[in-house]
């Protein structure tokens, strides 16, 4: 899967991410960069809606499992079971979320988890960042549930 493929992915499957304006930026074995244009995101602040930002955050790491579980048989379904998000700085115009891909060791007891029991959790961290500084950091936990 490219960058290229996963926008389109993204934008056609999540209508929101069309919405919001979100690209992506990077996709790799080792991280995924999000990105998102101020205008359709903006509040009566003219700063980023929180919402958005935290859409942009938790897109972040489905992305990254969405990328790194796309050629596996049966399918996989992903969705976030929890998360937190810390505002750290009002987000003035565009910004970025990068989720890094979690420790070789964590990937694999998420991935045997998943083969044995079809269903497994794994907790991503993302950080937002907006003009060169973090504006949020994010920590999620997702679930992958295999088809039947």
């Amino acid at each position: 899967m490219t960058a290229n493929d996963l926008c389109d992915y993204l934008r056609t499957h999540i209508p929101l991410s069309a919405a919001m304006g979100v690209g992506v930026l990077e996709l790799s074995e080792a991280r995924v960069c999000l990105t998102a244009p101020l205008r359709p995101n903006t509040n009566h602040h003219q700063t980023a809606f929180g919402g958005s930002v935290a859409a942009l955050a938790i897109l972040s790491g489905w992305a990254l499992l969405h990328a790194r579980l796309a050629s596996r048989r049966p399918a996989v379904s992903l969705v976030i079971q929890r998360q937190q998000l810390e505002y750290l700085l009002p987000v003035a115009a565009a910004f970025d979320a990068i989720c890094p891909a979690p420790p070789a060791a964590e990937w694999g007891r998420f991935t045997r988890t998943l083969d044995a029991r079809g269903r497994a959790r794994l907790e991503l961290i993302a950080s937002i960042h907006c003009l060169g500084r973090t504006a949020a950091s994010f920590r999620g936990q997702y679930v992958a549930v295999a088809a039947t």
